[in-house]
């Protein structure tokens, strides 16, 4: 059976940025947003290293992640979490090939490796702001609102949908 579901999928395919969490050799932890986060199947998430150092070095030497993809608007999403392998192989022409049709700036030269996630759990992310009962649409409604603030303070415009 697949770990990645419908609704999964498409917060992933739809948000494509996730927050990646390696494991630094002192045993801290490194987060690092991954632009590039996608679906490669029903079990596996991937993404590119483009400018990943210590994502990379860490991946290496302790070569398990989690993933997280929020939709920041309805502030819900999901963690993710799997073993990594690292590719430049058969599996990074593919890697650059699917982001390619995705929309993505896949060059070789840009691309470092390609990160492929087995995903082996996964769960929702859901914010406390549904605690007290609301809606989604409540939720979206007051963030869409915030980005609204910031982009007027900024001298720019953003017209909320109806």
């Amino acid at each position: 059976m697949a770990v990645l579901d419908r609704d999964m999928r498409r917060v992933v395919l739809e948000q494509k940025l996730g927050f990646v969490a390696t494991v630094c050799p002192d045993g801290t932890p490194n987060l690092s947003p991954k632009g590039t986060t996608t679906v490669w199947d029903d079990d596996h998430l991937l993404f590119a290293d483009i400018r990943s150092p210590q994502t990379l070095r860490n991946l290496r030497e302790k070569p398990v992640a989690e993933i997280n993809v929020v939709d920041p608007i309805v502030r819900k999403g999901y963690r993710f979490k799997g073993q990594a392998t690292l590719h430049s192989d058969d599996v990074y022409e593919r890697g650059l090939a699917l982001l390619a049709e995705r929309g993505y700036d896949a060059r070789p030269e840009r691309v470092r490796t390609i990160v492929l996630v087995k995903i082996e759990q996964a769960a929702p992310l859901v914010s406390p702001a549904y605690d007290s009962g609301a809606t989604e649409e409540a939720v979206a409604a007051r963030w869409e609102r915030h980005l609204a603030e910031i982009l007027r303070r900024r001298g720019r415009s953003f017209e909320i949908p109806h």
